[in-house]
């Protein structure tokens, strides 16, 4: 902070250039990618051609005469770090922009990218839900805000919240492969990141920019909306932005046994957001402050095991503990959070001979959350962390094309009360990476590297551990003729223990565990290939992949016991090998449909023959899409398979099929100011089936929810 405050009296002639100089003396941060100075606001079009399946990893399909094949539109990927395309990396990209992600954006972002190629969700009623990717999950799937990574306590435990607002998102991406590495090794199942606007990087054409949207949901009642606006002259650019939502506790499919509505799943929340930045013709130095608060209830905590222990690999438990009474929204615990972030963003182009740009991202988070029973606080938790980067983007230097980077990051985590199973523990990593592509004819080859160290420290019992590793990838695309693209990446990463499998003792009754760590726990070493094949044009477009991942020393909860419904994790190593693939297939009918078949699988296996705890069901899905004019619909069926691979201690998961329909109307308003706008309608569900979540620690507490309609309006004008 004190050389943010130096950069802003230095801001003299040369705001961006002094400012970077500065940051990258005192070792700040750069963003992988940075929207342009001069790029344009996203804006819905006014009669948007057909929207993709809702698992494209690609842009929607330009819109094409009917005597021209269409060609899938090429988006750029911000987290590639060279301002790459989709189409141009070599492992598989998901990318959520305009139109799909207005109709997929739920109240979390594990929800919103639930169902999307190789992407699953955590599941924790409706005010949890981090993503999984590939079967990888928590510490596994990094997520960034904008490049930066984000801290909360969403990887200590699913029950936590991500602290993101995908309402206010105007791009997410899924990266895996090369271009993962420049957030760290232990990325191993990908990175997910959140683009917004909330610092400014361009001054608007017309003086303001701006969005707001207005959404109501049939199940839980939900009520949310949200609204962004810039501003700006001269050199300075002003963005406000906020967010709220409020649904009640949701109903379950047909035949639920425990009733009709699950206890406890209400969640609402608001968050606000200003941000001020400084543009200049050589780049931009903005910084952003950003509040959330949420308030969410935890469905199946079970307080009938409030006074058990362990003892060895035994759960002991009273003898005249009494059964916990039927949840109710008044009584079920709920989560209590707010979230303070400040965010310094800023690039600067051609600074010098040799260099493209310096990039720089840095982010301090102050979050807290308790969680609350009968009234009283029971356990808080609190992260204070702080995440750093500079990146330095050369030019071509015999033909390849790169950049190098520091990071540097701190985590001061700790939870008091009840349920304090972690002691306060202090993070400290630094990481270097570098990325570089070289292009030769139809060929593109991309490798980058990176060094970790990490040092943990139990601040209670002393003990300190320290890891380090280093990671590699080498990637390459074939454009082997027009319209196709075959792609391959070998990667080996190392991941390193987090504190929570380290120090981790005691209970948990939110996912129902009894948690031990385990302080001599090694890092993990992930070797992974991946294949990907694509074609981009023409009336059959398509994009198939396949990898194995095979993870010495991989870290996994076992489960050791089990006494009432009560788990007993002890953290541990062994090998483990993820194998699987993931695609789909869209074949144009005519000039207006479109029919998308797709589907994805993996298994995952530990070398002694046994399963890997809660991994994703294999799915397969067929989808109808069409557009005429300013309409557009589509109808999709989901068939998720019965998941019966299972842990020790683990249950079968059956499988469901589920009919999703949804339908928009958009349009640009006459007048001075050109409104454009969109009315959208959704119906998830719509056949009311009962289906509960392999992936999650409270399936059978929390099925996933019931026959539900949404209708929502967004305008930008």
């Amino acid at each position: 902070m004190k050389s943010s405050q130096k950069t802003s009296v230095a801001l003299a002639r040369r705001p961006v250039a002094l400012a970077a100089g500065l940051l990258l003396t005192s070792l700040g941060l750069a963003h992988a990618q940075s929207v342009p100075s001069d790029a344009a606001p996203t804006s819905l079009p006014a009669a948007a051609p057909a929207t993709p399946p809702a698992t494209s990893s690609t842009a929607t399909p330009a819109a094409a005469p009917a005597t021209e094949a269409p060609t899938l539109a090429t988006v750029t990927v911000s987290a590639s770090g060279l301002q790459l395309g989709s189409s141009e990396l070599a492992t598989p990209v998901t990318v959520l922009e305009g139109d799909e992600l207005v109709q997929r954006r739920a109240a979390t972002l594990g929800d919103t990218l639930d169902g999307m190629p190789g992407i699953s969700a955590s599941h924790f009623g409706a005010g949890a839900s981090r993503p999984i990717i590939r079967g990888m999950d928590g510490p596994r799937v990094k997520i960034l805000s904008d490049g930066s990574e984000l801290h909360d306590a969403s990887t200590v435990s699913p029950d936590h919240a991500v602290a993101s607002t995908p309402l206010l998102a105007r791009q997410i991406e899924v990266l895996r492969g090369p271009s993962a590495l420049l957030y760290g090794g232990g990325a191993v199942g990908g990175v997910v990141n959140v683009l917004d606007d909330k610092v400014p990087t361009a001054i608007p054409e017309k003086g303001y920019t701006g969005s707001a949207e207005l959404r109501a949901g049939s199940n839980a009642r939900e009520k949310a909306g949200a609204f962004a606006l810039t501003g700006g002259a001269g050199q300075l650019a002003l963005h406000v932005e906020g967010a709220a939502n409020d649904a009640q506790s949701y109903r379950a499919g047909s035949g639920w046994p425990q009733g009709a509505r699950v206890p406890g799943s209400y969640q609402r929340g608001d968050t606000g957001s200003v941000g001020l930045s400084w543009i200049d013709t050589d780049g931009y130095l903005g910084a952003a402050y950003t509040r959330q608060t949420a308030k969410y209830g935890l469905p199946g905590d079970d307080a009938a095991h409030a006074d058990c222990g362990a003892e060895g690999n035994r759960l002991v438990c009273p003898a005249d503990a009494e059964p916990a009474e039927a949840a109710t929204d008044a009584t079920a615990p709920m989560v209590d959070l707010l979230s303070e972030r400040w965010d310094l963003r800023g690039e600067l182009r051609n600074p010098f001979a040799g260099v493209a740009a310096v990039r720089l991202r840095s982010g301090l988070t102050h979050y807290r959350h308790n969680e609350i029973e009968d009234g009283a606080i029971g356990t808080t938790f609190n992260n204070r962390a702080y995440d750093s980067r500079i990146e330095l983007e050369h030019l071509p230097i015999a033909g390849w094309r790169g950049l190098v980077g520091l990071q540097l990051g701190q985590r001061d985590f700790r939870a008091d009360g009840e349920e304090s199973y972690i002691e306060p523990t202090a993070t400290h990593k630094i990481g270097l990476f570098a990325l570089e592509e070289y292009r030769w004819r139809d060929w593109r080859f991309e490798a980058a590297l990176r060094h970790d160290r990490q040092s943990v420290e139990a601040q209670s019992s002393g003990i300190e551990r320290e890891h380090h590793g280093t990671s590699a990838s080498l990637g390459a695309v074939w454009k082997f003729t027009p319209g196709y693209a075959l792609g391959a990446s070998l990667t080996r990463a190392v991941r390193l223990p987090t504190a929570e499998e380290l120090y981790a003792q005691g209970l948990h009754l939110a996912t129902r565990t009894y948690e031990r760590g385990n302080a001599d726990l090694r890092a993990e070493t992930a070797q992974n290939i991946d294949l990907s094949l694509r074609k981009m044009a023409g009336d059959t477009t398509f994009e198939l992949s396949a990898f194995r991942n095979h993870i010495a020393n991989y870290i996994y909860g076992r489960t050791v016991d089990e006494l009432g419904g009560l788990q007993l994790l002890q953290y541990s190593q062994q090998d483990a090998t993820f194998t699987g693939f993931e695609g789909q297939v869209r074949q144009r009918l005519t000039r207006h449909l479109g029919l998308t078949l797709r589907g994805d699988a993996v298994r995952a296996s530990l070398d002694d023959g046994s399963r890997v705890p809660r991994v994703p069901a294999a799915r397969a899905g067929l989808r109808l899409d069409g557009n005429w004019g300013p309409w557009q619909g589509y109808t999709e069926w989901l068939q998720v398979a019965r998941q019966d691979r299972t842990a020790a201690f683990e249950t079968s998961t059956p499988g469901y099929g589920m009919l999703n329909v949804g339908l928009s109307y958009g349009g640009m308003s006459s007048g001075a100011f050109g409104q454009r706008w969109q009315l959208y309608l959704k119906a998830n569900n719509l056949n009311n089936r009962l289906a509960y979540a392999s992936t999650s620690f409270i399936k059978t507490a929390a099925p996933l929810m019931g026959r539900d309609i949404t209708l929502g309006l967004r305008v930008e004008f």
